[in-house]
């Protein structure tokens, strides 16, 4: 049954508070024609989020409690289509009402999960080669502002070898959201995608959803035995939207104006990453922005307790320093033999290359080593980190062999004799 009330106590900002009896912490609200959300109880008193904003609001508007929280419908029909934040189309099609579900559920049982250890491919050197990405693992890319990081991600997203992708952009350019767009239907994969996007222009409390009805729809899919790719843009939004919210609840700051429960927050989605028994998988990518390229800014910080590695965008490319995989020894014993050596062989070379290039610019004596060296990282900054390469992680492997091949003799790679002997190129294929 609902409840209906006629006396608003307060309106601050988009946070109406109005006394309440028997009402949950999440229940949906009509204010006046504005869906809300309650995000504050306070024995009877309950403060909710108008998603509209609270302007035009009066305090003897009429809210209407629902008795349900959030939900949004699940069924194949999303395939192809936009919704916004409150889950509410913006491609113009019919909105869905069918089978609804709620979202921001507790994460998967965990006697349910299994080991991750199968690979997605996603045809980028840097991802496939040397940081494979885990099916069922949960990883941040960190960046800073301005680097390319949504076209990284739909690039991913047009090439990962999963069932179903799902993107949640929060607080995107308008821009943003039509490169994605634009991409994905030029691309050709729209018909095994779901798009929730909460633009820079829309309400701050669908920024907080979108994580959650991504989340509640993939782990439906991934019951039905799909292998479901999320990608989410940006979670610093994301983080920053709870910290807007909390300072309207007037709630006790914690790190940098953050509420308390960032940590918590963070964890409750990056969770939703499963491998399920008997049925298919969740995979969660999430930009995470370092302002001011601080590693140690609340967000990041806390993300890095959560996640099984990162990926570091730094100047156009994905840095083999710093970024780490922590599942992927479960995976690349299992692609080609030759994986784990070429992988492990070629950071170390170019840690070396790193090393003659400082001493280059600092005016030091080059050893015919050292031309060796900047030799083979100009190649492998070409060939291989490159964002703009697209192979096989077949052929980004044979790719590394001509490489070194390019720039060393066999013994000056430090590679296993037995290995070198089997896949060192032919000097005619150089050629």
């Amino acid at each position: 049954m609902q409840k209906v009330y006629t006396k608003i106590e307060s309106i601050v900002g988009n946070v109406v508070t109005v006394r309440a009896e028997g009402v949950k912490y999440g229940d949906l609200a009509l204010v006046g024609d504005s869906y809300a959300t309650v995000i504050k109880l306070d024995k009877d008193l309950v403060s909710l989020q108008v998603f509209a904003g609270a302007q035009g609001v009066g305090t003897s508007d009429e809210v209407r409690f629902l008795g349900k929280p959030m939900m949004v419908s699940f069924s194949d029909n999303l395939l192809g289509r936009i919704f916004d934040g409150a889950g509410v189309p913006r491609d113009n099609g019919p909105a869905l009402t069918e089978n609804m579900i709620p979202i921001g559920g507790p994460s998967f049982n965990p006697s349910k999960r299994i080991l991750p250890n199968k690979m997605i491919r996603t045809g980028i050197p840097m991802i496939d080669l040397f940081n494979t990405l885990v099916e069922s693992q949960k990883l941040p890319i960190f960046s800073i502002s301005g680097e390319p990081y949504n076209q990284l991600l739909a690039r991913i997203a047009l090439q990962a070898e999963v069932d179903v992708i799902i993107l949640g952009g929060m607080g995107l350019k308008y821009d943003d959201y039509l490169t994605f767009r634009d991409t994905l239907e030029k691309g050709g994969v729209m018909g095994h995608t779901v798009m929730f996007i909460h633009t820079a222009s829309d309400p701050i409390v669908e920024c907080t959803l979108v994580p959650d009805l991504a989340l509640a729809v993939a782990e439906q899919f991934a019951l039905e035995g799909k292998r479901v790719l999320v990608l989410l843009t940006d979670m610093t939004n994301f983080a920053d939207a709870q910290k807007e919210m909390a300072i309207t609840m007037e709630q006790v700051p914690s790190n940098r104006g953050y509420p308390g429960d960032l940590y918590s927050s963070l964890a409750s989605r990056y969770e939703k990453a499963v491998d399920i028994e008997g049925a298919g998988s969740i995979t969660i990518l999430g930009v995470t922005t370092m302002p001011g390229d601080d590693v140690t800014h609340p967000v990041p910080d806390n993300t890095g307790y959560i996640t099984e590695g990162q990926y570091y965008l730094k100047n156009g490319h994905i840095e083999p320093f710093g970024s780490l995989s922590r599942l992927k020894q479960n995976v690349n014993g299992k692609t080609r033999d030759d994986h784990r050596a070429v992988m492990d062989g070629m950071i170390k070379l170019y840690a070396q290359y790193k090393e003659s290039l400082e001493k280059k610019s600092m005016g030091f004596l080059m050893t015919e080593w050292d031309d060796k060296l900047l030799k083979f990282g100009k190649l492998f900054e070409e060939k291989l980190m490159d964002l703009s390469v697209n192979i096989p992680l077949e052929d980004a492997l044979d790719l590394g062999w001509e490489i070194l091949a390019e720039c060393f003799e066999p013994n000056e790679t430090g590679l296993k004799t037995s290995l070198v002997k089997e896949r060192w190129p032919k000097k005619e294929a150089l050629d």
